[in-house]
């Protein structure tokens, strides 16, 4: 046995420590790293929208691209920032300078605002007085030649008054704040059907529920002529929302706040062209000799108002489809008038019947229409309070 201070055994074998630590272990990920998230996640982004980037001429264009594609504010806090504005802000810093183009225009920072050009307003506002311009003309000219011309003398002026109302309606779409970028589809056949049942369509269901039709009836081209007054009042109600829309939209910080506040532009919008609609529907009315409330016909403005507001912000399907069913409901109560001569099916003119018996021909025309512009403005109401409605081309 040898002592424990004995000079053969090493100092460090006489030594023992008090307490052994327990051997730990790591798991450790195959390479040697530990699993962790994207130490840059807005790269990815970047890669993954890499043309819109490229093409944007500023942070909004972005912002309103990222929305399309379903980005939110909630779901930009996964990139780290805290609303949508601020992570296109910053995927617009990281493109390189020389794959963007410049911005045209005066600018306020790094945010384009359009300019006044009163030479472009006073263009398409000109325009926009056309085709009411030619039903006035054609209508003064039926009135001053009334008695004097033979009836195919005037049907033929009728033809040609129609014709260069078309004409100019269809110039005034085609540039100006009505200008639809991606075309109106389908909307163009379903609005004659719906101004022609406007003209005629209260007459004929008349006859129809009476046992005819009988042969020719007459029309009402008040209507007509108010609606076609109205486009000028729309083309400065549409202006003015898009401009106040893309103001709003250039201080806004979040898409919440931007759709909060284009809500109510709208409904000012369509408040705005519905009191310049009923004057002008009414003098129509007065000057022709009618004597009617032109409800349904201030229905069908509000109705193609709305259409073509969607249309303008790139939105045309909504508006097709209401124009689509409005003239559905009208073909509609006529078919079942004549479907219920037949034995049987006697019941299928009740409903008609009833909404005649109540509110007259013209409440047909003004359920159809107006059930459409209400439907048409709650969609509007949220389409068009998304940024990616208001980028400019």
């Amino acid at each position: 046995m040898t002592r424990p201070d004995d000079p053969a055994i090493p100092a460090s074998a006489q030594e023992r420590p008090a307490e052994i630590r327990p051997r730990t272990t790591a798991r450790r990920t195959p390479g040697g790293a530990s699993r962790r998230g994207p130490a840059d996640p807005v790269k990815t982004l970047l890669h993954h929208h890499r043309d819109l980037c490229e093409r944007a001429v500023d942070p909004l264009e972005i912002a309103a691209g990222l929305e399309a594609h379903g980005l939110t504010d909630r779901t930009a806090a996964r990139y780290r920032h805290r609303d949508v504005f601020a992570l296109a802000e910053e995927l617009y810093a990281r493109v390189p300078p020389r794959t963007r183009a410049p911005a045209a225009g005066p600018t306020t920072g790094s945010v384009p605002v359009p300019g006044p050009d009163a030479d472009a307003r006073a263009a398409w506002t000109l325009l926009a007085l056309l085709p009411g311009a030619a039903c006035l003309a054609t209508a003064g000219v039926l009135r001053v030649t009334e008695g004097v011309l033979g009836d195919g003398t005037r049907a033929l002026v009728t033809v040609v008054g129609a014709v260069l109302a078309c004409l100019a309606l269809r110039a005034c779409l085609a540039r100006g704040p009505l200008r639809a970028p991606k075309g109106a589809g389908r909307a163009g056949m379903y609005g004659c059907w719906l101004l022609s049942y406007a003209v005629y369509g209260e007459e004929l269901l008349a006859q129809v529920m009476t046992g005819g039709p009988d042969g020719p009836w007459d029309g009402t081209p008040a209507p007509l002529l108010g609606l076609a007054a109205a486009v000028a009042p729309a083309a400065w109600c549409a202006h003015l929302f898009t401009v106040h829309a893309q103001r709003r939209l250039a201080g806004s910080r979040a898409l919440e706040e931007f759709g909060a506040g284009v809500r109510p532009l709208l409904l000012a919008s369509v408040t705005l062209f519905l009191g310049a609609l009923l004057p002008l529907l009414l003098l129509a009315d007065l000057g022709l000799g009618g004597s009617g409330t032109p409800v349904a016909a201030a229905c069908l403005g509000v109705l193609f108002f709305v259409a073509r507001l969607l249309a303008a912000h790139g939105l045309p399907e909504p508006g097709t489809a209401a124009l689509a069913a409005a003239c559905a409901v009208e073909a509609g109560a006529p078919a079942l008038v004549l479907a219920a001569r037949l034995p049987g099916l006697e019941p299928l003119a009740q409903p008609v019947n009833a909404l005649v018996s109540t509110g007259g021909t013209g409440a047909v025309s003004a359920l159809a229409c107006g059930g459409a512009a209400v439907g048409l403005l709650l969609h509007a109401a949220f389409a068009l309070s998304r940024a990616s409605a208001h980028t400019r081309s």
